[in-house]
């Protein structure tokens, strides 16, 4: 393409040299630069694009995308002068592959904790309905029936909109998107055309990238904030930030719910681990999810699926027969009489309502809950402590173990959640470093009619160990204790 096809609707405040070239091309990482490509130096969490100019030019770059020009200009190479960079290739990668997200309709799904639920259910019900559909989530993307790896919950921008362009190119009419506050601060979706966005909840995370909650809640809140004004913003009522979130936007405003008016509302009649029977909008329906969270992402889907233009009827009857996504509220039945729940949970929120969920329908039995739990490694030190206090105090018995510790020490990590328990809470936990063997301990500690909740990974198949990446899979460990 010409680079000045790659500008359209950049700001520039300076270009030095012709934008009449063409560009073969675009990346942010010098080291795949390739003869004529342009290449866009950003300012990274961990490095700075702008160190690699130099490096960029060498291998054959024709222009560059920059923020702050460097003192030594190299002749016939283009410079543009942007006032943000990741935002002016955000808008770039879209021109790149001719702005696909204005080809399907986009629906971005943003919050702490439900969006891979949210998204990939409203993904399986638009297939199910006849429709070409991607999806774009933590777990894995999707082009119709086509899987993608995902290594982000949002990608780049480069790649988002290649994985775009391939689902207007195999007729995809929808795409489900789960959008991370990291995404919308880094603007990964910078020029993507959103036909609707859906906001779960707010709760404790990412408090090591944002620093405090507050930073936290106006990165989500900016999503919708540039909503256009003929799409729409189905926003949670049970949360107390569902309002604060839609204060500015100029999209249509809905609301869900499980305790209040709203324009969707859904309520609990009957539960076990089987699934609820729920009472949406004035119909029952049996569905074989589980928990008041759950409940709450079956709303927003189905509001958002009826926004969308789905028939109701015939949602209604796919949301039935729907399952519950990998490593979300999984639950394994063990031939000894125990049941074994596998969830990704692994925020102090998350946590909480996964182990109430359980309590709840063990209240009428014999049944006791023990709980596996850990926490990252590299990522926000103050939910840990938080963390074995809710692990603790909704558990007949709690195993604090390794999550991912990545570079930390594990041991250091479970020092951290350890600050958070008192002497009678420490009696009812056992701190065990190997997650293979807590997860072996839980087991052998449960009786007929109790539940292990192995929480905090979920759909993950790899711990990462001072930085080494090793294959590990709950479910797969929890499967072989059963034989």
């Amino acid at each position: 393409m010409l680079l000045s096809q790659l500008l359209k609707n950049i700001h520039s405040q300076k270009i030095i040299g012709t934008v009449e070239t063409q560009i073969t091309d675009v990346q942010f990482d010098s080291r795949k630069i390739e003869k004529g490509n342009l290449f866009a130096a950003v300012q990274g969490t961990d490095l700075d694009g702008h160190k690699f100019i130099h490096t960029a030019i060498e291998k054959g770059a024709e222009a560059v995308l920059c923020e702050l020009l460097p003192e030594n200009l190299p002749e016939n190479i283009t410079f543009i002068q942007v006032k943000n960079s990741a935002e002016a290739l955000g808008i770039i990668a879209c021109n790149r592959y001719d702005n696909p997200s204005k080809k399907l309709k986009l629906v971005g799904v943003t919050g702490t904790n439900g969006k891979t639920t949210t998204a990939t259910l409203l993904y399986e019900i638009f297939r199910k309905l006849g429709y070409g559909t991607g999806l774009l989530s933590t777990v894995c993307n999707y082009i119709n029936d086509i899987a993608f790896e995902a290594t982000h919950t949002t990608p780049d921008p480069l790649e988002l909109n290649q994985l775009l362009a391939g689902m207007v190119s195999a007729d995809c009419s929808y795409c489900f998107m789960e959008v991370s506050s990291h995404a919308i601060d880094q603007r990964r979706i910078a020029g993507l055309n959103f036909v609707g966005g859906i906001f779960t909840n707010l709760t404790r995370d990412h408090i090591d990238y944002h620093l405090t909650f507050d930073n936290y809640l106006k990165v989500k809140k900016c999503f919708f904030d540039h909503l256009p004004a003929n799409a729409f913003a189905l926003t949670n009522l049970d949360d107390k930030n569902g309002l604060v979130i839609l204060q500015n936007t100029k999209a249509k405003k809905y609301t869900y719910s499980l305790r209040t008016l709203a324009d969707f509302k859904t309520k609990i009649l009957e539960h076990d681990f089987h699934g609820m029977l729920l009472e949406m909008n004035g119909m029952e329906i049996y569905v074989p999810f589980i928990g008041q969270f759950n409940a709450c992402n079956l709303t927003a889907i189905l509001g958002a699926a009826q926004l969308l233009g789905a028939d109701y009827r015939e949602v209604w009857q796919i949301i039935s027969v729907l399952h519950s996504v990998s490593g979300r509220f999984e639950t394994l039945w063990s031939p000894h009489g125990y049941t074994v729940i596998v969830d990704y949970a692994h925020t102090p929120d998350a946590l909480e309502n996964v182990i109430s969920t359980i309590n709840d329908i063990l209240q009428n039995t014999e049944g006791r809950l023990i709980t596996v739990a850990g926490c990252g490694g590299n990522r926000d030190k103050g939910k840990r402590p938080i963390m074995a206090r809710v692990a603790v105090n909704g558990s007949f018995k709690a195993i604090l173990t390794s999550d991912n510790p990545r570079n930390e020490e594990p041991q250091d990590i479970l020092n951290d959640m350890l600050t958070g328990l008192d002497e009678p809470q420490k009696q009812k936990s056992l701190v065990i470093i190997d997650r293979r063997e807590a997860i072996k301990t839980a087991c052998s500690l449960a009786q007929k009619g109790d539940v292990v909740l192995v929480a905090g990974k979920g759909h993950e198949d790899y711990q990462i160990i001072k930085g080494v990446k090793h294959y590990f899979d709950d479910r797969e460990e929890v499967r072989k204790l059963f034989v």
